[in-house]
């Protein structure tokens, strides 16, 4: 009886942990097909908004709005990206043939998901899932906190070695932890970079990129944002950190500048909250001044 037992509850530790290792290798594994609508209309370059950790795409609307109100977008040149655990998108919206400045809101349905392969993977399948219903050749990517983990492995893992994939037109990094958060034990001791970024210790996941000093596109150009409350962090962030995308990018991009934000609306949660940061959005992506 009781081998029983042990033989049952044997199958059972079995079952689980297969169905784990399934359910997470499907999250690896799912992917949106390129295959894009021959009747698919033209647009502008569009730009994707991706958020940061047990966030959502509300926190982009600060930003779009502001955008809104500018002038520069319509209400109608938004879509909402929905992306499910599974990888599959869902795209809320629809633009018009030759809109301007189509956007993409990004939400992650689950966004405390932080396999690195996992969010490059759905940073591809949104691009994808919008490539095949529009026709444009280039994108802009902006990125806030753990956003610009989501782009980084997604220029690493897919778009180098796919062409198929919209060419890289602008990066936008805000509050970018590249080289880790505060909470980090090594960022105790990562007080400093040097001239071309490269920082004194160097996270694991700092190490995964470095592959991009010899791929990141050359068309590309790059804005940089981080805060600094007045102790070298934005509370989360430390400026270091996030000046050691410099490194990473090894001269490459077209063109590459750093801005550092000061004041309450500084902080890591508020950065996309402020309406300075805006302006360096506006004429940076569109070429609009404020």
């Amino acid at each position: 009886m009781k081998k029983k037992w042990l033989w049952g509850l044997l199958i059972v530790i079995l079952l689980v942990v297969g169905g784990v290792a399934y359910y997470n290798g499907s999250l690896l594994r799912a992917s949106v097909r390129q295959h894009q609508d021959k009747n698919a209309p033209t647009v502008g370059t569009p730009t994707f908004f991706f958020h940061g950790y047990g966030s959502s795409y509300h926190a982009e609307e600060y930003m779009v709005n502001g955008a809104i109100k500018e002038g520069i977008l319509k209400k109608s040149d938004v879509l909402v990206a929905h992306v499910r655990p599974s990888g599959q998108v869902s795209l809320s919206g629809k633009w018009k043939k030759g809109t301007t400045h189509p956007v993409v809101e990004v939400n992650y349905d689950n966004p405390r998901v932080t396999n690195r392969r996992t969010d490059a993977r759905w940073a591809r399948n949104v691009i994808v899932s919008v490539q095949n219903r529009y026709r444009f050749k280039k994108v802009n990517l902006v990125g806030h906190s753990m956003g610009n983990q989501d782009i980084s492995f997604y220029l690493l893992y897919y778009y180098r070695h796919d062409q198929k994939l919209p060419r890289l037109n602008k990066q936008v990094a805000l509050a970018g932890p590249f080289n880790g958060l505060v909470m980090d034990d090594y960022n105790k001791n990562n007080d400093s970079v040097d001239k071309n970024g490269k920082p004194n210790h160097m996270s694991k996941q700092y190490k995964a990129l470095l592959p991009l000093r010899d791929s990141y596109p050359r068309s590309a150009e790059v804005l940089n944002v981080y805060g600094n409350k007045g102790h070298g962090t934005d509370g989360d962030l430390t400026v270091q950190s996030a000046q050691s995308l410099r490194y990473l990018l090894n001269n490459r991009p077209k063109s590459y500048t750093e801005k550092e934000m000061h004041g309450k609306y500084a902080s890591h949660s508020r950065l996309h909250h402020n309406d300075d940061v805006n302006a360096l959005l506006y004429n940076f992506l569109w070429n609009h001044a404020v």
